[in-house]
């Protein structure tokens, strides 16, 4: 009897969390009100806040001078760029120094910690900001040259401290994986991340992120000893009140690759979900002035665990129910997760086809046919990353593993992509 509750227990947990997922997930779409209201809104002809562009950059010779002239082809005026280099990187030092030479808006910062790491790095160039804005690029990032005049007229009609741009993953035909990183991506800034704002804590993104530099000093720049500076960023600056508006447009997102193996994005995820559990234990969540808010920081911040509890909880609920004679009742229960997981992958095929059409990439049935059978082995990834996570947590490792970034997304478009501007 006590083995039958449990067991019921855990399908009731396993169905809410999956529900609540979903949910989240579908938030840009649930009235076309909502969804035009993600985008951002045209400018007016006006300008009136300058930009610090903060690019750090660690063994990325290979990319950086893309993402550089990219970001010098703004049709903004008033900006400059901070890039900043470490020490021991000559080969991404040297390409940083000829754009520096060929433009009077780029500075070069050298970074000289020991131990480095992506905050170090940004709170590093912060001290040479002079913008009223900064904002924050990887650098491997290919920046739409409006972007900049878009994000100014956001701060200026909404008087926002925080304008939070899309980030978007382009190399869907890469291999499998990629495909369904893409996806989440597409799901993440075009919709949880306006849920997030909405209700006022949010995570923010590690990149087309612009905060008004006066409250970035403020709240003392980046956590240099957090995975994952950019969460704990926002959930410090959501407890400090500040408004955050986010904003997603195809046309002006900001593209990206997928990591060059499997095994290089189980190591980001392990690191983003270490992070998020970092900020969690942190605390400053707790001084949100609503209820609710505490609740959303709390599951959100969470979610490491509830990952790696729900994906280890499956295996053993599944091996319970067929191993163990229960009642017809609690039997059928132990399926009840399963809707909300088939209703997930349902809507994913749809969101594929969105994201095709958004992008005007060539989506062929090959690729749903790889969305689906993937999924099983996708999510078995992210529960191995999130329990990786949790163990690291517990046994004190906290060194940062670096992404390498080949420029999969600046490929020429092949037979199966259509090229995009």
């Amino acid at each position: 009897m006590l083995l039958d509750s449990a067991l019921a227990l855990l399908s009731f947990a396993l169905f809410a969390n999956a529900t609540a997922t979903l949910w989240w997930m579908l938030h840009a779409w649930r009235t076309p009100e909502t969804l035009a209201a993600t985008r951002f809104r045209a400018p007016d002809g006006e300008t009136g806040l300058s930009f610090s562009l903060l690019v750090p950059a660690r063994h990325e010779d290979a990319v950086l001078a893309f993402t550089l002239e990219r970001l010098l082809e703004s049709s903004y005026d008033a900006y400059e760029i901070v890039v900043v280099v470490g020490h021991d990187d000559p080969a991404t030092t040297a390409v940083a120094r000829q754009v520096e030479a060929a433009s009077n808006r780029v500075t070069v910062v050298v970074d000289s910690h020991d131990v480095k790491n992506k905050p170090k790095a940004l709170n590093t160039g912060l001290a040479y900001c002079r913008g009223d804005v900064v904002g924050v690029f990887d650098a491997e990032d290919q920046v739409h040259p409006a972007l900049l005049a878009h994000v100014d007229h956001a701060f200026r009609s909404t008087a926002a401290d925080v304008v939070q741009g899309g980030v978007q993953l382009i190399n869907f035909h890469s291999n499998w994986y990629a495909l369904r990183n893409c996806l989440e991506y597409f799901f993440w800034f075009r919709s949880r991340l306006h849920l997030q704002a909405r209700h006022g804590f949010i995570p923010l993104g590690g990149n087309t992120v612009f905060v008004r530099t006066d409250r970035l000093r403020e709240v003392g720049g980046w956590d240099e000893n957090c995975l994952a500076e950019d969460c704990d960023l926002g959930a410090r600056l959501s407890t400090r009140g500040a408004k955050v508006v986010v904003a997603y447009d195809s046309t002006l997102v900001t593209r990206e690759e997928t990591p060059g193996s499997l095994y290089a994005l189980f190591k980001q995820r392990t690191r983003w979900n270490q992070g998020f559990m970092q900020v969690y234990r942190k605390r400053d969540w707790r001084r949100l002035p609503t209820a609710s808010q505490r609740a959303l920081a709390r599951y959100t911040l969470a979610s490491p665990f509830l990952q790696a509890f729900s994906g280890v909880a499956t295996v053993i609920g599944l091996v319970i129910a067929l191993s163990v004679r229960a009642p017809v009742g609690v039997a059928l229960l132990t399926f009840l997760p399963i809707v909300p997981a088939l209703a997930t992958v349902a809507f994913e095929i749809v969101g594929l086809q969105d994201f095709g059409k958004q992008y005007g990439l060539g989506i062929k049935w090959s690729h749903y046919a790889k969305l689906v059978a993937g999924t099983p082995f996708y999510m078995a990834m992210l529960t191995a990353a999130a329990t990786r996570a949790v163990w690291r947590e517990y046994t004190g490792r906290n060194d940062w593993e670096l992404t390498q970034h080949v420029g999969a997304h600046l490929e020429p478009a092949s037979s199966k992509v259509r090229a995009t501007a």
